[in-house]
């Protein structure tokens, strides 16, 4: 592979010798299932075979019911094979743009689904023998300009107030961590931690496997019928159940469900070529903690189990018409290297290896969008995961399920809301593009700032 140093040009950064279509955490499994051919029918059926789909799929067949999973690709080829692997709780909710609307009480529900998806995916990943480089480190989220610690403090005093745990650090307190020193101060939420969540996602898809579920990979859905019985048509058949559950995330609008609710919102990353034992001892990090920042669009650091530094998130942006193109996306890849740069100085000509993208979907309020549709009220979906979806995406599987099977937990009570509309276009476009703009800039400067000292 044609690498990338970091003190060199970064142009080729997202030439094909980098850009991994499939993400950076997996690769396509050598037991790929076959597509659906001819007319099956089940108890259930999921579209979308990431952490939703499949923990969904496991939690229904634990009661007893017959589940067909549909997915275009393969398990784990959308974000959840593509996102930084951050198990993180309530402290990393955006409360601003949902507190006010929606009320304390709520808010405090709200929050409490949030860590007790971080308790759930622990307990799941001993109770199906997933190894997934799990370190339960808890993560920080940082400053790296004095400006930020006003935000970082009130968003954690507010976190504490609706009952989710956290500590600030002082840059003594950071330096006695070992943080690295771009990283002055934070919020530590102990809770969580970070993960392969390519190990993770094809975990559950051995799981549910192993436990009868019907898996179809490379089976797009083309079309749905509604009705007392949902029938899903494919290119080379048709599935038929009572209940359907969409677990499709940022490509649920483009199956007619949510066009007004979520959006897909591109997040890219890169991968370093693995730290020499005098590179990791440059870092210290001895907890190897997963960094994000106060910036408006956070930066996101973490260690891998295998010694390499992934950088996501950064720069964020939306394609007109809410399409999910899976194309590299250089300028991303770029300004994360610079960032790559700025944060690690230590480590001044380590090669990339590769970047990729992908798509979280995003409510204008950044809370979970959960519910029902259709005639009979038998279409379930759950999207809007805004960039947390390793844990609420999890366990959100546990709640459907139930919900299916007739029982309405208190968590999943707690999420139903009224979700914000969104924009028709081109005026949708128009909005975003210039909101992620003035971000970029406001984030610019605040780095500008963090060089000048």
């Amino acid at each position: 592979m044609s690498d990338t140093r970091l003190g060199d040009s970064i142009d080729t950064v997202s030439g094909p010798a980098h850009f991994r279509q499939l993400g950076g955490w997996l690769e396509q499994p050598a037991d790929l299932q076959p597509p659906l051919k001819g007319n099956v029918s089940a108890d259930v059926i999921v579209v979308g075979a990431g952490f939703a789909g499949l923990s969904t799929a496991l939690e229904l067949t634990a009661l007893g019911a017959k589940v067909v999973v549909l997915e275009q690709e393969f398990a784990g080829f959308g974000a959840s094979g593509r996102n930084a692997g951050y198990l993180v709780g309530g402290q990393g909710m955006k409360f601003d743009l949902f507190v006010k609307r929606i009320g304390h009480e709520k808010a405090r529900d709200i929050v409490k689904f949030y860590d007790d998806g971080v308790s759930y995916v622990e307990r799941r990943l001993k109770e199906l023998g997933i190894d997934c480089d799990y370190n339960a480190s808890g993560t920080i989220r940082a400053g790296v300009h004095p400006s930020q610690e006003k935000m970082i403090r009130q968003s954690m005093q507010l976190g504490l107030e609706l009952g989710s745990p956290a500590q600030f650090l002082d840059n003594a307190a950071m330096r006695a961590r070992g943080i690295p020193p771009a990283f002055l101060f934070g919020c530590h939420f102990p809770t969580g931690g970070t993960l392969n969540p390519g190990k993770y996602v094809l975990g559950l898809r051995r799981a549910a496997i192993q436990a009868g579920v019907r898996l179809y990979e490379r089976t797009p859905l083309l079309s749905y019928s509604e009705g007392p019985v949902v029938t899903c048509h494919t290119a080379q058949g048709s599935a038929s159940a009572r209940h359907v559950v969409f677990a499709t995330n940022a490509y649920t609008p483009q199956l007619g469900l949510l066009r007004n609710k979520v959006m897909p919102i591109k997040v890219s990353a890169i991968e370093t070529e693995p730290l020499s034992a005098a590179q990791l001892e440059s870092l210290g990090w001895p907890n190897r903690e997963g960094i994000t920042t106060s910036h408006l669009a956070m930066e996101s650091h973490r260690l891998t189990a295998h010694n390499t530094l992934v950088l996501s998130t950064k720069r964020i942006s939306y394609v007109y018409g809410s399409k999910t193109p899976n194309e590299p996306d250089g300028a991303a890849y770029r300004s994360l290297a610079e960032g790559l740069n700025a944060r690690f100085p230590s480590l001044h000509g380590l090669r990339i290896a590769h970047c990729w993208s992908g798509y979280i979907s995003f409510a204008f309020d950044a809370l979970p969008v959960v519910g029902e549709s259709g005639p009979q009220q038998n279409i379930l979906y759950t999207a809007g995961c805004s960039g947390h979806g390793v844990g609420t995406q999890s366990y959100i599987g546990r709640l459907l399920a139930e919900r299916i099977s007739g029982i309405e937990h208190p968590s999943l009570a707690a999420l139903r809301h009224t979700t914000p509309s969104l924009l028709p276009e081109p005026l949708q476009w128009c909005a975003m593009t210039l909101a992620l703009g003035a971000a970029n800039r406001l984030d610019g400067f605040t780095n500008w700032r963090a060089r000048k000292g």
